[in-house]
């Protein structure tokens, strides 16, 4: 697959938020994958490619967010077995943090969907939306590559779609967990190329 049918292919950009890109630890490490997200988003839109963007969308109470029994938290954090569940959402729906990034802003025609667990997939109406157009092939991108993007990449496997993974479009917290999946973990579900290169793929049809 060197090559992309734009009919049949959607772009989904995961979580590419505020409250997750414009803060004072991340912006750096998101500046160089804006960009490449930007040109992703350029050439999908000149082919008429479908764009999708999968958005946390918590309650502020996060009374919707999974309180799971587990060690740590997405950062490797240790958890204390005995501490509440924290009702303090990351991005919480309505808000500043929650909304797209203005650099990668929707356009009427796009879909936006609003998702509860890390996988962009789950109880969403994306299989319905991407379906319903024909779509057999999703390009992801986003973050975090080894939370949500890894999440939503093994659901689409489960759903059999073709899966290209923009590995310079997506970004961890933790460099060393972004390049195990980019080089260990996508190649085996996916084809891993950079933004450039499936914008190539697109426009060879």
């Amino acid at each position: 697959m060197d090559r992309l049918d734009p009919r049949r292919t959607a772009l989904v950009l995961f979580d590419i938020l505020n409250g997750h890109v414009k803060t004072r630890d991340a912006e750096a490490r998101w500046r160089p994958v804006i960009a490449a997200a930007a040109t992703l988003l350029a050439g999908a839109r000149a082919r008429g490619v479908m764009v999708a963007y999968a958005c946390a969308a918590h309650r502020a109470d996060n009374a919707t967010s999974a309180h799971t029994v587990r060690d740590a938290d997405n950062r490797l954090r240790p958890l204390d077995p005995g501490a509440p569940p924290s009702f303090t959402p990351v991005v919480a729906a309505g808000s500043w943090g929650a909304q797209i990034v203005d650099e990668l802003a929707p356009e009427p025609q796009d879909y936006v969907v609003p998702k509860y667990r890390w996988s962009a997939f789950h109880q969403t109406y994306l299989d319905l939306a991407l379906r319903t157009r024909g779509i057999d092939t999703v390009v992801l991108a986003g973050g975090s590559t080894d939370v949500g993007v890894a999440s939503t990449a093994y659901a689409a496997r489960d759903l059999d779609y073709n899966l290209v993974v923009a590995a310079d479009a997506c970004t961890s917290p933790e460099r060393d967990n972004h390049e195990q999946f980019v080089k260990r973990v996508f190649p085996r579900m996916a084809r891993v190329r950079t933004a450039a290169q499936v914008v190539a793929m697109l426009s060879a049809t």
